[in-house]
């Protein structure tokens, strides 16, 4: 299927191949990729899926907190043809989502080739195939490989890399310093003072886990933030949202889920948290900005537990200035900046993707570029916005593999039919 040809070249330093792929090439075995090749699958599309890491949903798998669940209901967040068990919770913890993934992989025969890195990709408009260039390192060896294909998909994700903002003074500091990816529970900071960089919900749920382990965290806020309820009125905000948006312009629809959530959580500005302008969704649709969804932590904020802070002006050792002058001691800094796209740093293409690493098209265009380019998992929507786009991306490679293998078919059909009439 995959092996046309495979060309060596013993003088290299190391060992080196060409692999001829019959399909397209997935890059990356994360939830977006695994569903892109579990609908291929369904398609009767053979696949090769390359993954830089040792295993598949490496985000999910190693650089996750602990009480991580997922943020929306089960049935928003299950991947396209299998659905989560029945006896999972409501919003499944990290074990159960990572459970439910390699089962997912292992259900559809997705066999990833794991520690395959892509140094790049480019559309080579001569033979009119895509050429991707990995390099696949184990403790004893280290290889390249160019693998030439038809289509590629592109399913690194919107959090393919950590974030991390320069400070002034941050070198000065003296103290533990580390970015969410790397924070696992709150234990080790057990009557520390943590200074949480960042508000959105990864910031929020690690001052919760932090404040719960009775550290001592202070959260930096820099600009407007919504922070909803998860739940309202019984059922998910999500699912809510959902529902209004099918019946209400989307300014109605933010305006109710403003005043539902005033009704909840009473009034968030006292205590530091300014609500922007735009409302949650018209915001999540420009930016991609996504709404707090609250779990605990604005109870923390009222009560004291956590301190909500401006933002940083500068850092010196075992202190941090803040820009309206304030000074705090801290012990540790966690760095919940967020993530960023990879794909600038490998794709050599300018006109689908842009210098961020998103699409230039909007949801729901951004899933198809020119000369079978794909990407699966930029539509910052989600798990529900990957599962679209992969059967979108499925059923137009489908289409054209099943077109063009009844042609081959029928081809062989005839030529065998002549050889027999010869006898």
């Amino acid at each position: 299927m995959e092996n046309v040809f495979r060309l060596v070249d013993y003088k290299d330093s190391f060992a080196r191949r060409c692999i001829m792929v019959n399909g397209p090439v997935i890059v990356g075995a994360g939830p977006s990729g695994l569903a892109t090749a579990a609908c291929l699958r369904d398609q009767g599309v053979p696949f090769v899926v390359l993954e830089r890491a040792e295993c598949i949903a490496s985000l999910w798998q190693k650089r996750t907190y602990d009480r991580l669940k997922l943020h929306l209901p089960k049935a928003f967040c299950q991947l396209p043809k299998l659905p989560f068990p029945e006896d999972f919770p409501e919003y499944p913890t990290k074990k159960q989502f990572i459970d439910y993934l390699e089962s997912y992989a292992k259900h559809f025969e997705i066999n990833p080739k794991f520690n395959s890195c892509v140094q790049s990709a480019r559309y080579d408009e001569t033979s009119g195939f895509w050429r991707v260039k990995s390099v696949t390192s184990t403790e004893s060896t280290r290889s390249e490989v160019e693998y030439i294909c038809r289509w590629l998909i592109v399913a690194t994700g919107e959090n393919a890399e950590c974030v991390v903002p320069e400070f002034d003074g941050l070198s000065e500091f003296g103290g533990k310093v580390v970015h969410a990816c790397e924070y696992k529970s709150g234990e080790s900071f057990r009557g520390k003072k943590v200074l949480v960089v960042g508000c959105g919900n990864s910031g929020m749920e690690l001052s919760l886990d932090l404040c719960n382990h009775n550290a001592l965290p202070s959260m930096v806020v820099r600009s407007s933030v919504h922070v909803l309820p998860r739940e309202m009125f019984g059922k998910s905000t999500f699912e809510l949202a959902v529902l209004l948006l099918k019946w209400l312009p989307i300014w109605l629809a933010d305006k109710l889920l403003l005043l539902f959530s005033w009704l909840i959580l009473g009034s968030i500005e006292k205590y530091g948290l300014n609500r922007p302008s735009v409302g949650p969704m018209e915001l999540k649709n420009m930016e991609g900005k996504t709404p707090v969804l609250d779990i605990g932590a604005l109870d923390k904020i009222k009560s004291g537990g956590i301190k909500v802070v401006p933002g940083i002006k500068r850092f010196s050792s075992g202190q941090v200035e803040l820009v309206n002058g304030e000074r705090l001691d801290i012990d540790s800094v966690v760095l919940a900046t967020g993530y960023r796209s990879n794909v600038p740093s490998w794709l050599q293409e300018g006109d689908f993707f842009s210098k961020n690493g998103f699409p230039k098209q909007p949801f729901p265009h951004g899933w198809k570029g020119n000369a079978g380019l794909y990407a699966v998992g930029f539509t910052r929507r989600g798990l529900s916005g990957a599962s679209s786009d992969a059967m979108r991306i499925a059923l137009d490679i489908g289409k054209v593999w099943k077109g063009e293998t009844k042609q081959i078919k029928k081809r062989t059909t005839a030529c065998h039919r002549r050889c027999i009439s010869q006898f």
